[in-house]
């Protein structure tokens, strides 16, 4: 009986997970690892602790399973996506820290390329709005502030990767420099029509295509791990940017289908079928997976900050003591007395796309408490999914009656409630709570041939419980209102 080995790299913890051939979870190991805010709007990872960690977590899931390496057929990775890495090819030593996703510092690049009238021609090729949160800007920034960076790219000595690539290049102790297409969509380098890097936009933006890794497959066998690594060697055989792998983990395999990740941001996709579809509102075109000569594409909506708001609650002001006594603290209270809070810690994601704006909390009272604080938390990540998935509504041409979700938040009753009170749509949560690693172990095992194709993959979700809309619309419709006026006064802040 073959085990799949599922990497779960996030954007505050390494997980592994091992998952049997009729994709339960058999253990799981985790381990977080060090956030970096050196400026306002900066954040930095060190490239070398998401390695240790991530290797970490693999021999102990191993372990935990009572497995050998031996008894692993092949390895699965999802991971937090756009964060941006460059090492030393000769050494394998980063070059930096690792500039992660939330990292605002190329705004004004940005806004420089938007004032000479690229990003049409950017988003038409790759799908994106011109913002920080991509890659193409954040290597351009390393490149000209690394003393050498530059001469070291032309020169072939560098080597640029999202952290799936990373993580390759170390499990194959630099034998494999490759990403597949899912975590290429998401550098505004690449061009999502033709699947393959645009020598435009590397000139546009200033990347040498030396520092480029190999486009493979979501699900194909690229390798072997290195010899010194494992007691055995094992085969390497899925990779998918995490919210592209919750979309698969949840089986969302036909047009229409939609699912939302409650992780540090929160992420939706909507399957959009073998084409592309450009947003009009906001949102950006993804791929969501290449398996063969079958590509799948997906519009996708992103709320930068939804399970960090609860950690800040944590951490900064103590409130709690771990991130799950969210829900007691919430459940404390009726409503928020009134309280609204937008946790734009590092700007507004999709739909409304503001760098510049700032967190803020509006409606205090002396009667206000830290339980309304904390209920206004929740609320406030279910306030961001209804904008995206409104927008994605209106983008697809179609009402969603359903909606898949997954994530450490969704074990908030309170939080899915309200969540299917906004959208008035069912919301739909999975017994398996682990749709990203479970995604990275299907198109692993489809490549091994654990199973022969995705309907067999059907069987592997299953529900857990169904949330109805119970608010009555005028409610709604009230409290929407008041979010969106406290959404617009965040803007522009910075």
């Amino acid at each position: 009986m073959g085990y799949i080995l599922a990497l779960d790299q996030g954007t505050t913890s390494s997980r592994a997970l091992i998952f049997d051939v009729h994709g339960q979870i058999r253990s799981t190991a985790q381990k977080e690892f060090r956030q970096f805010f050196p400026k306002s709007g900066y954040v930095e990872h060190d490239a070398e602790e998401i390695w240790s960690s991530q290797y970490a977590v693999a021999v102990e899931a191993i372990a935990k399973a009572g497995l050998t390496p031996a008894d692993i057929q092949t390895i699965g990775i999802a991971n937090q996506r756009e964060t941006t890495i460059v090492w030393d090819r000769k050494t394998s030593k980063p070059i930096c820290p690792a500039i992660v996703w939330q990292d605002r510092r190329t705004d004004n690049l940005c806004k420089e390329l938007q004032e000479k009238g690229l990003e049409p021609k950017i988003r038409e090729k790759t799908g994106l709005l011109l913002d920080p949160y991509f890659s193409g800007t954040k290597i351009r920034w390393i490149l000209e502030h690394v003393m050498g960076a530059k001469e070291r790219a032309l020169r072939g000595e560098l080597a640029f990767g999202t952290v799936d690539s990373w993580l390759v290049w170390k499990l194959t102790q630099g034998a494999l420099h490759i990403t597949d297409v899912s975590n290429a969509s998401r550098t505004l380098l690449f061009n999502i029509h033709t699947l393959s890097w645009d020598e435009e936009l590397l000139e546009l933006l200033g990347v040498h295509r030396s520092l480029l890794p190999e486009v493979r497959d979501s699900a194909a066998v690229y390798g072997k791990t290195g010899r010194h690594l494992f007691s055995s060697s094992i085969t390497i055989g899925g990779i998918a940017g995490d919210q592209q792998a919750a979309l698969f983990g949840h089986a969302c395999f036909e047009k229409g289908q939609a699912k939302a990740t409650y992780g540090t941001g929160c992420f939706l996709l909507l399957n959009t079928g073998t084409k592309p579809v450009l947003s009009r509102n906001q949102l950006v075109s993804t791929v969501g997976w290449k398996i063969g000569k079958e590509v799948v594409y997906a519009l996708e909506g992103s709320v930068f900050i939804a399970g960090a708001a609860i950690q800040w609650l944590r951490d900064n002001l103590k409130l709690i003591q771990k991130s799950a006594d969210v829900n007691a603290l919430a459940a404390s209270v009726p409503d928020t007395g009134g309280v609204y809070f937008v946790p734009a810690f590092t700007g507004l994601g999709a739909p409304h796309w503001d760098p510049k704006a700032r967190g803020a909390i509006f409606g205090l009272s002396r009667g206000s408490t830290g339980a309304h604080l904390a209920r206004a938390t929740l609320e406030s990540i279910a306030f961001s999914v209804a904008d995206v998935l409104e927008a994605m509504e209106s983008d697809a041409g179609t009402r969603l009656k359903e909606i898949r979700v997954d994530g450490g938040a969704v074990a908030s009753d309170l939080l899915m409630q309200f969540q299917a009170d906004l959208i008035h749509a069912q919301v739909l949560r999975p017994k398996n709570k682990e749709a990203t690693a479970l995604g990275a172990a299907m198109l692993a095992g489809l490549s091994a041939g654990v199973w022969k194709d995705q309907e067999e993959l059907h069987s592997a979700w299953q529900m857990d419980r169904a949330f109805t809309p119970a608010m009555a619309s005028s409610e709604v419709l009230r409290r929407r209102a008041r979010w969106s006026q406290a959404v617009e006064r965040c803007k522009g802040w910075e």
